[in-house]
């Protein structure tokens, strides 16, 4: 039996078509779908007007500040009274001092002008003229010998105090003291350590002889002096 084939019944023919047209429509949802769009519901009433109010406490009203009073008036200024002053006031005259050629001028004799004794003092190492220890007076170096004869005097006059040898007491003692401008010795101080140790070095100190004073420019000056005494047990 032979098979008969309608040739208006053939689909494959227009399939193409059919494929445009599908894609257009489904081109067509998906834009409609995404410019699609929704709006909440609004409101035609204030919601501000709608708040709570959650405080449970009354705040109380805000007190009137008083205003301080004005300060009093100041008081009326006393009343001066003035009284006239009786006594009359005698002119001051101011008179010039300028000469005339009748005046005679008097001669001024020369003025004299004293010498001032400045209690200067000038210390041993630079002054010009030592102070000469006796004995040293006609030494070259009188500086030299003035430190020899120094040394002689504390040895010679040395004795070590019984209540510092019985404690074992022993140091150096600084001795300072100045030559006055008549030659004598004064202002001693001395630092040690201890009394009896400064006891003794005083004493041998008051026992140096009078000096031949030290100078500065031609004039006596004090000249103060330091040396140390070292006691020292065997």
């Amino acid at each position: 039996m032979e098979v008969k084939k309608n040739p208006k019944a053939d689909l494959s023919r227009n399939s193409s078509f059919y494929f445009v047209l599908g894609l257009a429509v489904v081109m067509g949802l998906v834009w409609f779908a995404l410019e699609w769009k929704t709006y909440d519901k609004g409101t035609d009433y204030d919601i501000s007007l709608n708040v709570e109010d959650m405080l449970d406490e009354e705040v109380p009203m805000t007190e009137q500040i008083k205003t301080p009073p004005p300060p009093p008036p100041p008081a009326a200024p006393e009343v001066i009274e003035v009284v006239e002053d009786e006594e009359e006031v005698e002119e001051t005259v101011i008179e010039s001092t300028e000469t005339s050629q009748e005046e005679e001028i008097v001669e001024v004799d020369d003025i004299v002008v004293e010498d001032v004794d400045e209690d200067i003092e000038v210390p041993f190492a630079v002054i010009e003229d030592v102070p000469v220890f006796p004995g040293c007076e006609g030494a070259s170096d009188k500086k030299a010998c003035f430190n020899e004869m120094m040394q002689k005097h504390i040895r010679k006059n040395f004795r070590y105090p019984e209540m510092a040898q019985e404690m074992g007491i022993q140091g150096r003692v600084a001795v300072m003291f100045t030559i006055q401008k008549d030659g004598s010795i004064g202002n001693i101080r001395l630092r040690g350590p201890d009394k009896n140790l400064e006891a003794e070095a005083r004493r041998i100190i008051e026992k140096l002889p009078k000096m031949t004073p030290g100078k500065q420019r031609g004039r006596a000056v004090r000249v103060p002096f330091s040396i140390p005494i070292t006691f020292k047990l065997q």
